[in-house]
């Protein structure tokens, strides 16, 4: 059976870019355009509005350059206007070759806001699609508000469509613009204009606000769009806009009869790279790129996946390039431990073994977080055994922050029963504490590992004087994990982190040495 091909234009770029708060500079947009054609290889990017300020101008030429070097140029689009011709000029300037041009959908937002009749309106956009023509530029057509549009004015939208499909365009784009539409109504829209115009290329651009987005794609599909338009982790302005690889892993588990050219191993990295860019958090329990999505928690799963994989699904986290976990809390049992205990290369008989998962489901119970990189500490508690003692320890730190002065710190860390002195500055009190260490460590010929995030909590309605509880991620060369310290003090909190952080990886250390 042969399977149509399904164009996936990715708009992060430009519709993700509506989400509240965010904001790509020049640099990012390029970065994240080179990734979404090469790593992912999606088939085209929209990357911007024209007019909309002159760094995102600077932006788009960015990405026009290299898009021409590389080959990419008919592959980056621009949202642009019907107005007289202004927008093509910024295009041209610009360096980009095909405009997305916004138009009106339904005769509610041409009466209200455009206040023109059909006639008029297609006058003008019929005059701005020839005059793209004319200057080398393709066109592409949104309807915008197309859903409403066929809810209460199915009749504008095909004399619409009958007058659009006569123009020279690549593609019509129908949004749901205000994420109104059911699975339903988005089959029963969609079929009634692909198969009045079947030589039409449809694009559909779904929004999410009723968290429908993922359902209403399927069902355009099925109903012969050519093309879909999607968002890295579904930003967007609202709800957002119809999550990228929700949709994929779904065309690719559910829809037989059609293929997408992307590369599934890649949608987590660009994902994590999206939000860092961002600043807007992937939800933990977000299908696909969540941080809890392919994580068991009940230890009755961990157990049946130790017989014969019977909690696994298609959906198998390497896939995306991750992998399955287990965790650790009130729920877990023998099996979650010892999964655990089998990555970090750790072994203990039955009866030590109902000991530590015994005190893993106590601290659960008290609403403490349990990560795998604890079990070693945990182990150390429970057994008293001297093969787990604590080899690093933050002895004493002098933090010195005075106006007019660069922050300074002077640490003392006891190794090994060894204790050593170091002294820097940094651009705040942890910084300088972090630049000591990292001192100390490299005058040992050691390296310390990458930290990559850092977040600080601290309960809703608590005072100035309340515990906080500070997350730290490391990264090495061989895995990525992370540390928390909980003190009432943020610097100590992240000390704290860091203390634990180093007896890891000395713990790591001494297992490797073992296996070797």
């Amino acid at each position: 059976m042969k399977r149509r091909k399904i164009e996936i234009m990715d708009t992060t770029l430009r519709d993700g870019e509506q989400t509240s708060g965010v904001s790509f500079s020049v640099s990012e947009k390029l970065t994240i355009s080179q990734l979404l054609l090469e790593e992912l290889k999606v088939d085209r990017i929209e990357i911007a509005s024209a007019r909309v300020s002159e760094g995102e101008l600077e932006a788009v030429k960015a990405v026009a350059k290299w898009a021409k070097k590389h080959g990419f140029l008919e592959q980056i689009e621009v949202l642009t206007f019907v107005d007289k011709g202004v927008s093509i000029d910024w295009m041209i300037e610009a360096g980009v070759k095909v405009q997305n041009l916004l138009t009106k959908g339904s005769l509610n937002h041409l009466t209200h806001q455009l206040k023109k009749t059909p006639e008029q309106h297609f006058a003008e956009i019929g005059e701005n699609i020839q005059l793209a023509n004319s200057k080398g530029i393709k066109t592409n057509v949104y309807l915008e508000d197309w859903s409403n549009g066929m809810r209460n004015s199915q009749e504008y939208v095909f004399q619409y469509l009958d007058f659009l499909t006569k123009q020279k365009v690549e593609r019509v784009m129908l949004p749901d613009t205000l994420g109104i539409l059911t699975p339903k109504e988005t089959s029963e829209f969609i079929s009634k204009v692909t198969e009045r115009y079947p030589q039409t290329h449809f694009d559909f651009h779904g929004h999410n606000d009723y968290d429908l987005g993922t359902a209403n794609v399927m069902e355009a599909i099925k109903s012969k769009v050519s093309g879909l338009h999607l968002t890295v982790n579904g930003m967007g302005e609202r709800a957002g806009n119809a999550p990228l690889a929700s949709v994929i892993a779904v065309i690719n588990d559910f829809l037989p009869d059609v293929k997408v050219g992307l590369k599934e191993s890649s949608l987590y990295k660009v994902s994590k790279l999206v939000e860092t860019f961002s600043g807007v958090r992937i939800p933990a329990n977000k299908p696909i790129v969540g941080e809890n999505v392919f994580t068991q928690t009940a230890g009755i799963h961990a157990d049946g996946d130790n017989k014969k994989n019977l909690y696994f699904s298609d959906l198998l986290p390497e896939r995306f390039g991750r992998k399955r976990s287990y965790a650790l809390g009130k729920t877990s049992g023998k099996a979650n431990i010892e999964k655990n205990l089998q990555e970090l290369g750790l072994k203990l008989n039955d009866a030590d073994l109902k000991k530590v998962t015994q005190r893993v489901i106590e601290l659960g119970d008290s609403k403490e977080t349990v990560t795998q990189d604890d079990l070693p500490y945990i182990i150390s508690d429970v057994l008293a055994s001297s093969a787990y003692q604590e080899k690093v320890k933050v002895e004493s730190y002098l933090l010195s922050h005075a106006s007019g002065l660069r922050p300074a710190a002077t640490i003392a860390i006891k190794f090994n029963d060894k204790l050593y002195e170091e002294h820097a500055q940094g651009d705040g009190q942890f910084d300088a504490f972090m630049n000591a260490l990292s001192k100390l460590y490299k005058s040992k010929g050691r390296k310390l590992p990458a930290l990559i995030d850092y977040s600080v909590r601290i309960a809703p309605g608590s005072s100035s004087d309340a515990l906080c509880e500070t997350t730290i991620t490391w990264k090495t060369d061989k895995k990525t994990f992370t540390t928390r310290g909980l003190d009432s003090d943020q610097t100590v909190c992240a000390i704290k982190a860091t203390e634990k952080m180093l007896n890891i990886i000395c713990e790591q250390e001494r297992v490797n040495s073992i296996k070797i």
